[in-house]
């Protein structure tokens, strides 16, 4: 069989890159229940209709057909490419099993069909956290879910050493009510050629609007204004409001907008007044995460108040959420050896086998060290110590256990006797450790 060529944006890690995506998921997950979500998991398909019904996605979903399916039938399924859209169905589903505001999180493969490049792929991991009511969710959910955030990045970065970020938020309310203020009636247009400007620039944007929209310069100029707006304090409202637009719209959001940063109270928490969101069903607060030092990978993080995702037509579930893309934020980290771990295998010794007949004996040993906690491999074959001792070298395993009662830490040299049924290793090297590189 010839050697097989890799699929472009489809990422696989080696162990030692494994080993560092399990460590970022426990601290995700754990955060995660910390702050009171509960983990759900969704079947990877949802039907077509459902899957296109918002926003402009449809160009981004892989759908599924039976291969052996008749040549008249036609696809009706698609695998999903966020969380959020099979999680509103979820909600419509159960919802009457569910206590209400319900906290969700959920960890999952998402597909996309984008043009894969650094930080855009095909197939990647997501950690999603929601909080949804029932026909009504108070703003103050709105705060909660940066607070989440700031916590898991904090937590990243302490004890992992990946890199800080800094969350950019804006509302929707402001947005669209500054610009029916100016007198536009399609402020959903605006906000689709403003989420360009991080790419294009102001001024490009300003000829977006003139050109594209037919807006006067004078008003698109105020638009590129706004969008230019940033800050970490609450001053960002007075700058608004020098623009001189009014809107009862417009108040609520900026009022929503300060209560957030206020509550935050950090630097990694910015107003930045440009962020829009691409997906139509955002309503409120919008978010949108950079890596400090990594800003042209984009957003790794984002999510937002959405008021009308999920109904049956007679009850409403509006939600906040937020979605971390764990493969966005990692596979360049580990591909350019920025974090790693300090071995590729979780087996901190390695029992000797000095012959065949003496295996059974190695088993034993084993055991009583796992029965411990301590993860073990017993040597695969009989050999001398000298190639069992470079063998557990090449696995990156730090110690070999000989006999009955004697263990080497291969990196030292050092060899002492001891008991299988007591004795541990130094707690850095019981499990492999993720460190930073350089």
């Amino acid at each position: 069989m010839a050697r097989p060529k890799p699929l472009s944006g489809f990422p696989e890690f080696l162990p030692a890159g494994r080993i560092v995506e399990q460590r970022v998921l426990d601290i995700v997950r754990e955060t995660f229940e910390l702050h009171g979500f509960a983990s759900i998991e969704t079947r990877a398909v949802e039907p077509l209709e459902q899957l296109a019904r918002k926003g402009e996605i449809e160009k981004e979903i892989y759908v599924v057909q039976r291969l052996h399916a008749a040549d008249d039938d036609t696809a009706e399924l698609g695998l999903h490419f966020d969380l959020t859209v099979p999680f509103a169905r979820y909600v419509l589903e159960h919802a009457g099993h569910l206590a209400f505001p319900f906290r969700r999180y959920q960890v999952q493969k998402v597909w996309r069909g984008e043009r894969p490049q650094e930080g855009r792929y095909r197939e990647f991991l997501q950690a999603d956290i929601d909080i949804v009511g029932q026909d009504a969710l108070a703003a103050h959910h709105d705060v909660e879910i940066p607070l989440v955030a700031l916590d898991v990045f904090s937590r990243l970065h302490d004890e992992l050493g990946l890199p800080t970020a800094t969350i950019h938020v804006n509302n929707r309310k402001l947005s669209e009510g500054f610009y029916r203020g100016l007198g536009i009636d399609e402020p959903s247009a605006v906000l689709q050629r403003v989420d360009k400007y991080d790419k294009i620039g102001p001024d490009a944007v300003r000829d977006l609007l003139t050109d594209e929209l037919g807006l006067e310069a004078s008003v698109a100029q105020r638009c590129v204004a706004l969008a230019g707006i940033s800050g970490s304090d609450e001053s960002f409202v007075d700058e608004v409001r020098a623009l001189g637009v009014e809107h009862d719209l417009l108040e609520q959001g900026l009022a929503e907008l300060a209560q957030l940063v206020r509550v935050a109270g950090s630097e990694h928490v910015v107003a930045d007044l440009k962020i829009a969101r691409g997906l139509d069903y955002y309503t409120g607060t919008v978010y949108e995460t950079f890596l400090d030092g990594s800003e042209r990978l984009g957003s790794v993080a984002s999510g937002g108040r959405y008021d009308s995702l999920a109904s049956d037509g007679k009850v409403t579930f509006p939600g906040v959420g937020y979605s971390f893309g764990i493969t966005r934020i990692l596979a360049p980290l580990i591909a350019k050896g920025r974090i790693t771990a300090t071995r590729s295998v979780p087996s901190a010794v390695l029992v000797a086998v000095d012959s065949e007949d003496r295996r059974e004996a190695a088993i034993a040993v084993a055991a009583r060290l796992r029965s411990r906690g301590i993860a073990v491999e017993v040597a695969p074959k009989a050999d001398k110590f000298g190639k069992q001792i470079r063998f557990a070298e090449r696995r990156g395993i730090p110690y070999v256990w000989f006999g009955e009662d004697s263990v080497k830490d291969i990196r030292s040299g050092e060899q002492v006797h001891a008991d299988a049924s007591s004795w541990l290793p130094p707690e850095a090297d019981r499990l492999p450790q993720v460190v930073a590189g350089q």
